[in-house]
């Protein structure tokens, strides 16, 4: 329903009125589709609200239009975006929402208003802000929430402070474009609460993880504390790699309620700490690290690190049984690949050695097994004088830091 307000017989010139209608209508019709495409394609709140006002103006060829949020607390209408007005306007200046008031007349009864002559309406108070631009004409129109269920914004208005006539056509259009913002509205609201539902369920994962992590570091320290007892070194030996292997994994925790992306981990950060600690149980060995700085799935990173540990706790082992050498640790991106190197210059693996084989220790197996879940392809080269080279394959696609 259009409510044209109360006034009093003003008489204007009739040149004041004369337009071409179709290509005027036309014009309306167009920019309704520039912004429908605008409202969809733009996730920028306010860009999107200062657009219809621009365009809103451009359609009723006039200089002023805004978008009033209606403020429950305060009961008022505030401007959030608008052309034509004063600095300091947006986002400060409001309005009264109640009937006795155009803008707010629209909003309680959710009918068009139009009111031609503002100078003398007798039912409408005319704002401040109207007073201190000149204005002579409004028209406005509620705006209402896409989706199910009544629920309104605010105000969508059209202001000009030249003689003329807003009409029903005018109206019309100005109600489609109000209808395009309350749906882009809506989205914009429902895209806020699915943020916040993601940042609420991160916080759960890195809290699991955080609590993983913990768990898994006083299993460590249990095993630790039965090695030192341990009846036999075998026993005792043993026990270590086990807490070696799930320190790992708790790194990988570590990693993951820390790290900037859910469920990645920084694989540079990651291998630095990693054989930082590896080199507290090097001995007299020395070892070198080096990896790209890429973000590595948790389901990548663990089989990953259990591989590097065991491959570097095999070559302070078995690589030098008299003095101390060099074990190496590099990964690398290859060809959207990742590969990842362990070797040593040490006494080489034994002859006939088969990583297959039922007669494999336990570190091979687990390695055997890494490899398989990471659908990898494993390279040994084993020479007495050049010691143990081994090269992982792992399709791996990493990702670059954003």
């Amino acid at each position: 329903m259009l409510v044209e307000l109360p006034r009093e017989p003003i008489q204007f010139p009739a040149a004041n009125f004369v337009r071409d209608e179709l290509p005027y209508r036309l014009r309306q019709q167009s920019l309704l589709g520039e912004f429908g495409r605008i409202a969809m394609q733009t996730r920028d709140f306010g860009r999107i609200l200062q657009r219809a006002t621009e365009l809103c103006a451009q359609g009723l060829q006039a200089s002023f239009a805004k978008v009033l949020e209606y403020e429950p607390d305060q009961k008022r209408l505030m401007v959030r975006a608008g052309v034509g007005w004063a600095p300091h306007t947006i986002d400060i200046v409001s309005l009264a929402a109640d009937i006795g008031s155009p803008a707010g007349y629209a909003y309680q009864t959710g009918e068009s208003v139009i009111s031609n002559h503002l100078e003398a309406e007798t039912r409408f108070r005319t704002p401040q802000l109207f007073v201190d631009h000149g204005i002579r004409r409004a028209i406005n129109v509620l705006i209402e929430k896409g989706g199910e269920g009544k629920a309104f914004f605010g105000v969508l208005e059209v202001d000009s402070a030249d003689p003329g006539q807003f009409d029903q056509g005018d109206a019309d259009f100005l109600t489609g474009f109000a209808g395009l913002l309350g749906i882009a509205i809506e989205r914009q609201q429902a895209d806020a609460k699915l943020r916040e539902a993601l940042e609420h369920q991160a916080l759960l994962t890195r809290e699991m993880s955080h609590r993983v992590k913990n768990s898994l570091t006083s299993v460590v320290g249990l095993l630790r504390v039965q090695a030192r007892s341990a009846p036999s070194e075998d026993v005792k030996s043993a026990l270590q790699n086990a807490s070696l292997r799930v320190a790992t994994i708790a790194q990988v925790h570590d990693h993951l309620w820390r790290g900037s992306r859910i469920g990645f981990i920084e694989l540079a950060d990651f291998m630095s700490e990693l054989c930082k600690k590896l080199r507290g149980n090097t001995g007299g060995h020395t070892l070198h690290c080096h990896a790209d700085s890429m973000l590595v799935s948790a389901d990548h990173a663990i089989p990953l690190g259990l591989l590097i540990n065991e491959l570097v706790t095999n070559a302070v082992k078995y690589a030098y049984p008299e003095d101390g050498g060099e074990i190496k640790v590099s990964a690398r991106e290859v060809e959207g690949h990742l590969r990842v190197e362990i070797s040593d210059e040490g006494t080489g693996l034994p002859e006939g050695f088969d990583l297959e084989k039922p007669s494999a220790s336990l570190g091979f197996k687990v390695i055997a097994g890494m490899v398989r879940q990471l659908q990898g392809r494993l390279t040994i080269v084993s020479d007495h004088l050049k010691g143990a080279h081994f090269l992982l394959d792992l399709p791996i696609l990493p990702k670059t830091q954003d």
